[in-house]
């Protein structure tokens, strides 16, 4: 095992570590609301992130899943049981604390990622709890730890293209800043051994990058410390994860995208 890989897995071992502690955390808080006491906002960036890095992370899964099924490479499949350990773990997170807050998985009027805009955007509802008004009542639900699959988001399908993401961007027919879009996922799933390990690789590297943009922004904006220490663990894994799949990506002769 290279020590690059050594020290991403020992990142990952600590996201998971730390996600339990930041549940523990907002557990004992009552709610896991801000300093005020007060649950978090309908469109505020704690209740926004939740939403939206819950469905990133969802799609994080499915795609480690996917390459699993694809190659016998044991480095590129310990890596992608290992994103899809943590990230169905935070996920879980991410979900309950919205369950907490009493608001929505999904608002039906909301942008992805609006929140990581200037805290004015979206007026008084940042600092108002609500229970879901103006809700399209969807759960996300999701792949968990097993691969399971869910009826809520498609997220590969929605073209976001022109939306104010906080400056991150988002390709055409992806839901969300470093996502895939359909077709990458069906390209995924039919490709096989070194072919199926380097699109994995890259497709995985763009979505951390848009996953530690939107973590970073989490850090900077949002109000319930465990959800920000939980925001801070996520950069820094996934920071490390990125530096072990260029390695990967040029043990394989290949580099990230872009």
């Amino acid at each position: 095992m290279t020590r690059t890989y050594w020290a991403a897995g020992t990142a990952v071992l600590l996201a998971l570590l730390f996600a339990g502690a930041a549940t523990v955390t907002a557990a004992s808080d009552g709610d896991g609301s801000g300093p005020s006491g007060r649950a978090p906002g309908l469109h505020s960036p704690d209740a926004g992130f939740a939403r939206d890095m819950a469905v990133h992370h969802q799609q994080a899964v499915e795609m480690s899943f996917i390459v699993r099924d694809r190659t016998k490479d044991e480095p590129v499949r310990g890596l992608a049981y290992d994103i899809a350990n943590t990230q169905a773990n935070q996920r879980g997170m991410l979900l309950g604390w919205l369950d907490l807050w009493g608001l929505p998985k999904v608002v039906a009027d909301e942008p992805p990622m609006s929140w990581m805009g200037s805290a004015d955007q979206h007026g008084g509802h940042a600092e108002h709890g609500t229970s879901g008004h103006g809700t399209s009542g969807h759960d996300t639900g999701g792949h968990d730890a097993a691969g399971h699959g869910t009826s809520g988001h498609d997220t590969s399908s929605h073209d976001t293209a022109g939306h104010d993401m906080g400056g991150a961007a988002a390709k055409p027919g992806a839901l969300m800043a470093g996502m895939a879009t359909k077709e990458e996922l069906a390209q995924l799933g039919a490709a096989e051994g070194r072919d199926a390990e380097v699109l994995y690789l890259q497709l995985m590297t763009d979505h951390h990058k848009g996953g530690v943009a939107m973590a970073q922004g989490c850090a900077t904006q949002c109000k319930t410390p465990a959800e920000r220490d939980l925001a801070r663990g996520m950069v820094e894994a996934q920071q490390s994860e990125l530096t072990l799949m260029a390695d990967m990506l040029k043990q394989r002769g290949a580099a990230p995208r872009g």
